[in-house]
């Protein structure tokens, strides 16, 4: 299956369904990397689920994507802009139920899987968003209070699922930043599990057959 053209680039697996309403599973990469880095777990994750994985639309030099800018300034220090991660998120958004429509996808089984600044995204879209996802894996980010959708705390999040992780030496992404995550949940009443791994800024294998796991068990 050739991928149909649409407002963001992606990479496809086709799900093994041939008819009804298909799962599906969204891949957002994280700062600086591309469509194919999450890509490489499509053939090892459940055969039903159509995988979509998505290319950010910003280009950094000389290579590489993002979905928001992150500068470094010698008088502020590292900030990120936060104005352009909500245009990603309203694009995220707007490139699913694109897909939808096109793959005839159940809209009812959405999930997202992100990794650092890709999980950043996917909790702004599931949190701003809870009525379009089912479930998140959200790996080595943290949620980002300033780009979710005002208003989000009175939406119902009781249909969400997450699954978060992160390394407990992670270089990148400070570890209590997303510790903290789990308690924001709870405020939510959002199902989770939160797992951590003697890792740093990535995914092990260990890792992965754990998300996997809670991800069979949720579609």
């Amino acid at each position: 299956m050739s991928p149909i053209p649409l407002s963001l680039e992606y990479l496809l697996r086709p799900s093994s369904l041939q008819s009804g309403k298909i799962p599906s599973i969204f891949m957002f990469h994280g700062y600086g990397s591309n469509e194919e880095d999450l890509f490489s777990f499509a053939s090892e994750l459940p055969k039903e689920l159509l995988v979509i994985s998505v290319r950010a639309p910003y280009d950094l030099e000389p290579f590489g994507h993002a979905w928001y800018a992150i500068n470094f300034d010698a008088e502020y220090g590292k900030w990120s802009d936060d104005e352009q991660a909500k245009v990603s998120r309203d694009k995220i958004i707007s490139f699913i139920d694109e897909a939808i429509n096109a793959y005839n996808l159940d809209k009812e089984n959405i999930t997202l899987l992100g990794f650092s600044q890709g999980t950043i995204l996917s909790y702004s879209v599931a949190l701003s968003f809870p009525e379009k996802i089912k479930n998140v894996v959200a790996l080595s980010g943290y949620v980002n209070k300033n780009i979710l959708l005002e208003g989000y705390d009175t939406k119902d999040h009781g249909s969400l699922n997450i699954y978060a992780s992160h390394g407990q030496v992670d270089q990148v992404i400070p570890l209590e930043w997303a510790q903290k995550t789990p308690d924001f949940l709870n405020s939510l009443n959002i199902k989770h599990t939160y797992e951590e791994f003697p890792i740093g800024h990535g995914v092990s294998q260990q890792n992965f057959y754990s998300f996997r796991e809670w991800l069979i068990n949720h579609i």
